[in-house]
């Protein structure tokens, strides 16, 4: 891989222009990790934020950057990023989630990210310039995650209902209202350690495009990886609540046991994903553990419409940031 020559200022730019998307993405997925432990009144919101941003921060110490490799060098052949495909991929990610937070539709950054990427890679050196079997991982997983989260969060309800047949409401929605913290616990560590993983991926690949890092080191820089686990934990801070609304209430009416069944639904599917360092989309996941609960009770419990919108969202992410991506690209060719 051939060494850019790239000015200081620039890199500076674009390590902020990646911890900026880092952050939107905890500011856009906060409600992943936290719209259903609000939404039963376990947590209020202010703590919920602060909770699940804590989580997604200790995440550092227990994860693999499995996720960042497949980023930073098995999405598109490293040959082929510079500057002006960092910067399209960025702008085309950013963009993407600000127009879905914008309407309230929980999109994945994660997917916004891949699209952008592959939208400038394209832009620059067309279909070759992309790594199929990372690709096809990923796209893969857009169905197997919301499917597992699905299974997972539907088995956990009746295995839940199963064992607790006989006890009183009452007791159980104290006992569950308290495992709850647990679960969401679970499932902002498990959002911190796939999504944080994924801007660490881009800074990583542009550092060793510009010569500042060997392309063979196993790790990036230290402070790339603190810098972006703390960006994704300050964004979770601020919230999305737009989101939260959609998550936590307009899919279906959750109570504490079908939130701590839906998160740890979530959450095992999430460490299943960054163990094999599948970049995957903790909103699809979520959904998917959501509608599982849900619909172990009845089928009428889900809103269907709902969930149909959000399935739409998640089909044009990536084609819809790539666009933007590529457009990124060309425009900074221009002024870069």
């Amino acid at each position: 891989m051939a060494t850019l020559h790239i000015s200081l200022w620039l890199i500076g730019l674009l390590v902020a222009l990646a911890l900026l998307f880092d952050f939107m993405n905890g500011f856009h997925d906060a409600a992943n990790s936290i719209a259903t432990v609000v939404s039963t009144g376990v947590l209020k919101p202010h703590q919920a934020v602060a909770f699940a941003a804590m989580f997604n921060i200790i995440a550092l110490f227990v994860f693999h950057l499995k996720v960042a490799a497949t980023v930073g060098k098995g999405t598109v052949h490293p040959e082929i990023v510079d500057h002006y495909v960092i910067f399209g991929a960025l702008v085309g990610a950013i963009a993407w989630n600000i127009i879905t937070w914008y309407y309230g539709i929980p999109s994945s950054s994660s997917h916004a990210l891949i699209g952008g990427l592959v939208g400038a890679a394209v832009a620059k050196a067309g279909t070759g310039s992309l790594v199929a079997s990372g690709l096809l991982q990923t796209v893969a997983f857009i169905f197997i995650s919301p499917l597992l989260g699905f299974v997972l969060g539907s088995f956990f309800m009746l295995l839940v209902s199963w064992l607790f047949f006989r006890t009183p409401p009452a007791r159980v929605d104290r006992w569950f209202r308290r495992l709850q913290l647990v679960s969401a616990g679970m499932y902002s560590l498990g959002h911190g350690g796939n999504d944080a993983q994924k801007t660490i991926g881009i800074i990583w690949m542009l550092l060793i495009a510009a010569g500042m890092w060997p392309q063979e080191a196993a790790e990036p820089p230290l402070w790339v990886i603190v810098g972006c686990y703390l960006a994704i934990g300050l964004g979770t801070m601020f919230g999305g609540w737009r989101i939260v609304r959609t998550m936590g209430q307009k899919i279906t009416k959750l109570k504490p046991v079908g939130g701590f069944c839906a998160e740890t639904g979530g959450a095992f599917t999430l460490f299943f994903a960054s163990w094999l360092g599948v970049p995957v989309s903790t909103t699809h996941t979520i959904t998917g553990a959501i509608v599982g609960v849900g619909a172990t009770r009845k089928l009428s419990a889900v809103r269907w419409g709902v969930a149909g919108n959000i399935v739409w969202a998640w089909v044009l992410t990536i084609p819809a940031s790539a666009f933007i991506a590529a457009i990124a690209w060309w425009v900074g060719k221009q002024i870069l």
